[in-house]
């Protein structure tokens, strides 16, 4: 069998993409994966690393406000699907599988328009424009959150199957990832992050935090600023870090830190509030003003209403009352023994399967 997988710009939209890919092989050792990209993306360095063909096509995102570079890019997608008529002619895929971003929709909509068994897959709360679109042509539409249901319109065939997660995270149990990390198990750990690239206001509201409050803080916490951030945010702390506090540009031992941690503070990305609820970490989740449709705090708020997260806005965050809301759950072991099994009840593990399913069912159903 031939699959091509197209999805990118950001790692929410790839890494799904490369989960499924991986799913794939597991079932077909002898399968063909292609990926279908951008250069200017994060899956022309993502996608090789992980050893899969990619082909490039020259396409971009629309902006919102109407100008001469909105005709630019108009341009570019009409002729991007020259493009994807060679590739899909030149390879023969089986199925086409879309996990977001605007260089899946001329693809996939390539596919649907030559009858190609289509899939795509929906990692957001609220769905993002070129996958509302797609929900219209495609044979399957498998979604992360049942808050995303309601907001494909047409007649779109929907299955909740969750968004595909790191197998590392299933490894290691609490005890094991904090005997690793040297952290006694009677001390709780509070690690923040704001993503992969960090996140500039709540790395301030941090410094501010530990310059204020450093000597009274009890538990581990473990802040990664993201590198380009780093060098500022130790600038401007003023004492040497307590043993117990750690900065760090990033955290390449993630699944091992969240295995361990006790409470979690971060952004409210698709993948991360999925990582959180699978593996049961209470959060306080300050979801990014700055990405398409507003669409983390709708993530955010999806965990918040099931009782595993409190979601306080950006413009609303400040470093008295984040560690004000750090030192109430904290200091409240039996509400966060609450918001671990909502956050559990609400995770999905299995997501990938669930979706290579759909994949076999839509070829099957082409094949009848």
């Amino acid at each position: 069998m031939k699959y091509i997988i197209s999805g990118g710009g950001t790692g929410g939209h790839i890494n799904p993409g490369i989960a499924i890919a991986k799913e794939i092989l597991t079932n077909e050792p002898e399968a063909e994966i292609l990926f279908v990209g951008t250069e200017k993306g994060l899956e022309g360095r993502l996608v090789p690393r992980e050893g899969f063909n990619i082909k490039y096509i020259d396409v971009k995102g629309f902006r919102r406000k109407l100008s001469f570079d909105t005709f630019k890019t108009a341009g570019k997608l009409l002729k991007s699907f020259g493009s994807i008529r060679k590739i899909l002619k030149e390879y023969q895929p089986d199925a086409v599988i879309g996990t977001g971003g605007y260089v899946c929709f001329p693809v996939v909509f390539s596919a649907a328009l030559k009858k190609i068994p289509t899939i795509i897959h929906e990692q957001n709360a609220f769905p993002g424009i070129a996958n509302k679109v797609l929900a219209r042509y495609v044979d399957e539409v498998a979604i992360s959150f049942e808050e995303a249901r309601s907001r494909f319109k047409g007649k779109a065939r929907i299955t909740l199957t969750g968004n595909p997660i790191r197998n590392d995270l299933f490894l290691l149990d609490r005890t094991k990832a904090r005997e690793n990390l040297g952290i006694a198990e009677d001390v709780p750990l509070v690690v923040i992050f704001g993503g992969s690239l960090g996140a500039e206001h709540i790395n301030e509201c941090v410094r501010d935090m530990i310059n204020l409050h450093g000597k009274e803080i009890s538990y581990n916490l473990i802040l990664a600023t993201g590198m380009k951030h780093y060098e500022k945010v130790m600038r401007y702390i003023k004492d040497p870090l307590p043993d117990n506090i750690q900065v760090v540009p990033y955290i390449y031992n993630m699944g091992e830190v969240l295995a361990a941690a006790d409470l979690a503070v971060t952004r409210g990305g698709a993948i991360t509030v999925s990582e959180l609820a699978v593996l049961g970490v209470p959060a306080i989740l300050v979801p990014s003003p700055f990405v398409a449709e507003n669409h983390q705090e709708y993530n955010a708020r999806a965990l918040e209403n099931k009782g595993a997260a409190v979601v306080i806005l950006q413009n609303q965050l400040t470093h008295e009352i984040l560690y004000g809301q750090i030192d109430k759950l904290i200091k409240n072991k039996e509400l966060r023994k609450k918001m671990s099994a909502a956050a559990k009840k609400s995770g999905i593990k299995n997501a990938a399967p669930a979706i290579y399913s759909l994949i076999k069912k839509s070829i099957d159903k082409k094949n009848k």
